[in-house]
């Protein structure tokens, strides 16, 4: 199998969502990581899988961490990944602690997400994400003026707190790429405007750009801005170093990238012309992951079968073969960096 030579400075990874979360990210009761029949942890057999079927080479893994997994399962993730010549970032998984808007649950949160950045500070990681802004499909009213301006500040107290109490200065991590959702996942931070809100007054509490927005062209091709909007956006974040992250994923359907109606090339190409871009992530998600079944059920179109005959890691191999050949081509026309 001919490889395809990277010729972008642009990291090219997968988030392993495709192989399911019940199945083959969330830890047990006893916080171990499901394993395949050889009793290897499934997240690393399965990027093994999947780098040896794909002609670009895989550069990064975000992968999805929840808190209390094993201190051992964890290690032996991130050592597993990095022997197969990848870079590990993770994304945090703190929905369950509570509400990151609401003083009642200051602490709560506070402590999940210093549990979770502690144990990425642990393994060296250099970059974390979560998607810690309200807590997952509960529904509510949208926040507007000022009980909006006042969720801002209560979820920017949270993450000083726990930027603070986890001596992350002093640590490996250098980014906290911040994720917003689309429509019913969220009521209030649902676009990369408000999501920038956010990180912009963040950063500037803390008199550094730490905080980042994480662009995922899926949420932002379900939000209510268009995609000129977003770019917009995207150029106004880039200017002040508040991105590096990008995740192709289709809009809707979560599925193959082809679903994305444009917005996956679009808003790559606009990412990389701010010269911020350092990682672009492929991201699916199985149209049957018993995780997703309330999300399916809320948004008409989300997990229709996208496989077209494939398997999912045949999908995810087919976008980052594509994805390869955006980013090298954006390289040939000096938009990205070059390696």
């Amino acid at each position: 199998m001919t490889k395809i030579e990277s010729k972008s400075s642009i990291k090219l990874g997968v988030v392993p969502t495709h192989i399911q979360f019940l199945d083959g990210l969330v830890p047990d009761d006893n916080g171990n990581m499901p394993r395949d029949d050889e009793g290897q942890l499934k997240v690393v057999s399965r990027m093994q899988g999947l780098a040896d079927m794909t002609q670009a080479k895989i550069d990064c893994v975000q992968v999805s961490m929840f808190p209390g997994v094993a201190d051992a399962d964890y290690d032996e993730m991130v050592k597993g990944l990095e022997s197969l010549g990848m870079e590990v970032h993770v994304i945090l998984m703190v929905g369950g602690a509570g509400n990151p808007m609401d003083p009642a649950d200051e602490n709560a949160v506070v402590d999940c997400l210093v549990e979770c950045l502690e144990s990425a500070a642990k393994r060296g990681l250099k970059t974390v994400g979560s998607t810690s802004l309200e807590p997952w499909m509960t529904g509510g009213e949208r926040k507007e003026g000022a009980d909006f301006d006042a969720a801002v500040e209560q979820i920017i107290k949270v993450h000083l707190k726990a930027y603070e109490k986890s001596n992350i200065a002093d640590s490996s991590i250098e980014s906290w790429n911040i994720e917003f959702l689309r429509d019913v996942e969220f009521a209030t931070f649902t676009d990369v405007g408000r999501a920038w809100q956010l990180v912009d007054k963040a950063n500037e509490a803390l008199g550094r750009p730490f905080f980042q927005v994480l662009v995922d062209a899926a949420h932002c091709g379900d939000s209510q801005l268009s995609l000129d909007e977003n770019i917009g956006l995207i150029e106004e974040i880039g200017a002040s170093d508040g991105l590096s992250v990008f995740h192709a994923s289709a809009k809707t359907t979560r599925g193959c990238i082809t679903t994305d109606d444009g917005w996956i090339g679009a808003l790559l190409s606009a990412c990389a012309r701010t010269g911020k871009l350092e990682y672009v992530y492929a991201e699916m998600f199985h149209h049957e992951d018993p995780a997703l079944q309330s999300l399916r059920d809320a948004v008409p179109g989300h997990g229709v079968d996208t496989t077209d005959g494939r398997t999912y890691d045949e999908m995810i191999s087919d976008a980052l073969n594509s994805l390869s050949h955006r980013l090298n081509n954006l390289a040939q026309r000096g938009i990205g960096g070059t390696r």
